[in-house]
């Protein structure tokens, strides 16, 4: 029985315990204000103050506009070699994938049924130009005879006749002489343009004709070379509206020049210029191409790469390079950042980005002047809390840093207290 009691008091005064401990933790966390549900910086009751956030100054420049754009790298000259008469090919006198010369000899079909066809019409020609001799004193014989009525009016005109049909012969052989000779000249089968050679499609003993489909080497001019380059016809129209508005302009004359990035993320040495736009949209994909034209002395770039390329559009005179990490984005999706207000307060802004440079977004709207941009201590604040600006910078990499001293206010504004 005493046990029992003795269990139970126990159990009593514990409980007693507990209930004082809590009244006592009551009383103090009243005592010290209470406001522990309270977002940091809100400003309520028992607020422990304005928070400090790094910022850094905004001042208006001039930006460069570029496209991003993703291109295809093209010979800026191809010629397939196909004979122009029928031969067996008896030497062939290149180096495949090696750089030639326009006019230097590439292929030697058989040529001797050519040599005898150019023969046979240079015989042709002398036996032809006989006959305008002949024919010319027959005619002035008989024109003499007309003269005194020797001869009839009908003798004379055919006299006449025969004279210009012999000239019309020799003029005839002429030509004939001359087919012959190009058709002998064909036989040599020589590079169009200056280029790299490729494979060659037949070998020595291969029989080629006339116009057939298989070319039988190709050459392309890889120096300079061009890139095919793509983007949305939404793209342009966004770009014209930009310059009607003045928001975009160009520094300075000529075409736009062009860098390109290579498959391996590195960057080309050497700018191009854009050379062509195209005038049509293309019906399936809503795109156009734009072709720009690169000098490749090392024979870097060659047919078939994928690259990209970064197009100068111009410049915007009045922007806000802005680091990416102090953009968000809304409930609706739209970019905001935060600014000190002249009350010293985090102000929200609405921004209206024209792409990307590095770290930074390019900023049209929604930054002025002067304004202080808030690029650390997010979690510590809200739309509308008070902060204690504390004056940042921000390396090539995106980290923040900051000084020890809070960040002078602009002027005119009130002090933070």
């Amino acid at each position: 029985m005493r046990a029992r009691q003795a269990a139970d008091m126990r159990r009593t005064t514990g409980a007693l315990g507990i209930l004082v401990l809590a009244a006592v933790l009551a009383a103090c966390n009243a005592q010290n204000g209470g406001g522990a549900g309270a977002p940091p910086g809100a400003g309520g009751p028992g607020a422990a103050g304005p928070v400090e956030d790094g910022t850094i100054e905004m001042k208006a420049q001039a930006v460069p506009q570029t496209a991003e754009l993703p291109g295809r790298v093209l010979a800026s000259a191809t010629a397939e070699i196909r004979p122009q008469g029928n031969g067996v090919v008896r030497r062939i006198d290149f180096e495949e994938g090696r750089p030639g010369k326009a006019g230097a000899v590439l292929f030697h079909p058989d040529h001797r049924s050519f040599r005898a066809a150019y023969a046979a019409s240079a015989a042709a020609l002398s036996k032809a130009g006989a006959s305008p001799a002949g024919a010319q004193a027959t005619f002035d014989r008989q024109q003499k005879l007309a003269s005194t009525n020797a001869v009839s009016q009908q003798a004379l005109d055919e006299a006449r006749t025969a004279m210009l049909q012999a000239n019309a012969d020799v003029e005839a052989a002429k030509a004939d002489l001359q087919a012959a000779q190009i058709n002998l000249d064909n036989t040599q089968i020589t590079a169009p343009i200056d280029g790299f050679i490729g494979t060659a499609a037949v070998s020595v003993g291969s029989l080629v004709t006339q116009n057939q489909t298989t070319a039988m080497a190709t050459i392309r001019k890889i120096d300079p070379v061009n890139v095919d380059l793509v983007d949305t016809s939404a793209n342009l129209l966004r770009i014209r509206e930009q310059v009607s508005a003045g928001k975009l302009g160009r520094p300075e004359q000529g075409p736009p020049k062009a860098r390109l990035t290579l498959e391996n993320g590195a960057a080309y040495g050497s700018t191009g210029t854009v050379s062509i736009f195209t005038v049509d949209v293309s019906e399936s994909t809503g795109t156009f191409t734009i072709r720009a034209s690169f000098p490749n002395g090392d024979g870097i770039l060659l047919p078939g790469m994928f690259v990209r390329a970064s197009v100068d559009l111009g410049e915007m005179p009045h922007a806000f390079l802005v680091p990416q990490r102090a953009v968000q984005r809304s409930a609706t999706g739209e970019p905001i950042a935060y600014v000190v207000s002249a009350e010293g307060k985090a102000e929200e802004r609405k921004l209206v980005t024209s792409g990307a440079r590095g770290n930074d977004w390019i900023v049209t709207e929604g930054i002025a002047d002067g304004d202080r941009l808030i690029v650390d201590g997010f979690q510590k604040f809200s739309a509308g809390a008070t902060v204690s600006p504390v004056a940042a910078t921000i390396d090539a990499d995106g980290v923040v840093e900051q000084t020890l001293q809070p960040a002078a206010a602009p002027a005119g504004a009130e002090a933070t207290k």
